[in-house]
């Protein structure tokens, strides 16, 4: 695989930007991406949905008082709301010059759980998703601030119940094991004093805001300190810890590089990340530049995300219907907005049972016959609209157009492999011909169907 198609998929979701990391060179891609532009805009579908306290019980109440037909499409408009989220991402995803800024939103997603089935406001959602793009290369304390005091967290672990004398453990657990820390680097004790100091954090219009008359004010030791804490003197308190930084810095390079980074290289990026005060562009940079030029191709299973999108990019499925590719990572346990717990997708061997891997082959015959994928418009013949299209050298030979597709799709070839691609495209293959692209798509197909294709 060429070392610029492997880092578009690692930095992104397919290798279109390939091309663009050898034109500008890595460092000056690189330095782009982190300067990438948001649109802060709010999307049309999230218009006339609840945002404020006052907006929310307004529609409690009409929920309510409706009869069961009215209730129906209330709900109906909720469920066609989280659809839109979904595909408003996914779009983002696919249509970035610079992609790497989605793709971090993606892994902060994916540490910072907060799933729309329990959270159920899709505005909170929402704002939840932009504060991690907001900060994607910002500093990891303050993105910490931000989002344990967000709506959408306080509500999914359940600090809504947390109060002075019935205390709910869940998001002061979930501070330091899942978030910051990780286990084995705080007691019991910690978490209890911890939900002492986050009692009363409670939801609000634009964040989550304390109510006094649920507040403990009880003087607390946490970690090792002792005073009347609350929510951001806790955070302040965990980033003094000793392994705050290399809890972060292995989940990080298990996103981009390796499924199993080796201790030595979570200890020498930790260290770093320490030295730069929790921030994260400069931990990006440096991981970045310094894997590049190593030999670390296949290390990495690819995620749904990265497999179904870079089959899209390479078949040039430009139009495709978003409500397929959604349906295509629910089955592949990778739903947008719906992790399975709080631990989010695990990640590594877990993206490819044999379950998954035939369903990623199905996919790859499903999408090569061009079986529906794509919204027919009037006037508009079905051939025309079905057909996908492979690039390839057209004034090549077999080995050249084999070489062509591998270099993009394969990190490596073995002697059987390359045996079994001759046999598809063979020595007589014309390339001008009318079968040519029929004959490369079949190719395409069985590279594609290859354990070997499934790591980067």
């Amino acid at each position: 695989m060429n070392t610029n198609t492997l880092w578009s998929l690692r930095l992104g979701f397919s290798n279109k930007e390939s091309q663009l990391i050898e034109k500008l060179g890595f460092t000056s891609f690189l330095e782009q991406s982190f300067d990438s532009k948001i649109d802060h805009s709010l999307p049309s579908f999230l218009k006339d949905s609840p945002k404020t306290m006052i907006e929310l019980k307004l529609v409690r109440e009409t929920i309510q008082k409706a009869d069961e037909e009215e209730k129906k499409k209330i709900l109906k408009k909720q469920i066609k709301d989280v659809t839109e989220l979904r595909v408003w991402w996914l779009e983002k995803m696919q249509q970035e010059k610079f992609p790497l800024r989605e793709k971090m939103t993606c892994f902060w997603h994916n540490h910072f759980v907060s799933t729309i089935q329990k959270v159920k406001v899709s505005y909170w959602i929402y704002q939840h998703n932009m504060v991690l793009r907001e900060n994607a290369f910002g500093n990891f304390k303050d993105i910490t601030k931000k989002i344990i005091q967000s709506n959408a967290m306080v509500r999914y672990l359940d600090n809504v119940d947390n109060r002075k004398g019935k205390l709910n453990e869940n998001l002061s657990r979930e501070l330091l094991e899942l978030f910051t820390i990780g286990i084995g680097n705080y007691t019991e004790e910690d978490i209890k004093n911890g939900a002492k100091a986050l009692a009363g954090l409670h939801l609000g219009d634009e964040k989550a805001m304390y109510r006094p008359r649920l507040e403990d004010n009880e003087t607390i030791t946490y970690l090792g300190k002792t005073g009347n804490f609350k929510v951001e003197d806790l955070i302040d308190i965990i980033f003094e810890q000793k392994n705050t930084p290399y809890f972060l810095t292995e989940k990080i390079l298990k996103w981009f590089i390796y499924d199993t980074p080796s201790s030595e290289l979570i200890q020498y990026y930790g260290d770093y990340f320490k030295e730069t005060n929790f921030e994260i562009k400069p931990l990006l940079l440096k991981i970045f530049t310094e894997e590049y030029p190593k030999n670390n191709k296949g290390s990495k299973i690819k995620d749904p995300l990265v497999f179904s999108l870079q089959l899209l990019n390479e078949l040039q499925i430009e139009s495709t219907n978003k409500l397929i590719l959604i349906q295509f990572l629910k089955q592949q346990g990778m739903e947008l907005f719906n992790q399975p717990n709080v631990k989010g997708w695990i990640g590594g061997n877990h993206w490819l049972t044999s379950q998954i891997y035939l369903q990623r082959n199905n996919t790859v015959d499903f999408l090569s016959s061009g079986q529906n994928m794509v919204r027919i418009r009037k006037n508009e013949t079905e051939e025309k609209k079905r057909s996908p299209n492979i690039q390839f050298e057209s004034n090549g030979n077999n080995i050249s157009i084999i070489k062509e597709l591998t270099d993009r799709l394969l990190f490596t070839v073995d002697k059987n492999t390359q045996e079994d691609m001759e046999t598809i495209l063979k020595y007589d293959f014309n390339p001008k011909s009318e079968s040519a692209s029929s004959a490369v798509l079949r190719l395409f197909t069985y590279i594609t169907k290859l354990p070997e294709f499934q790591l980067i």
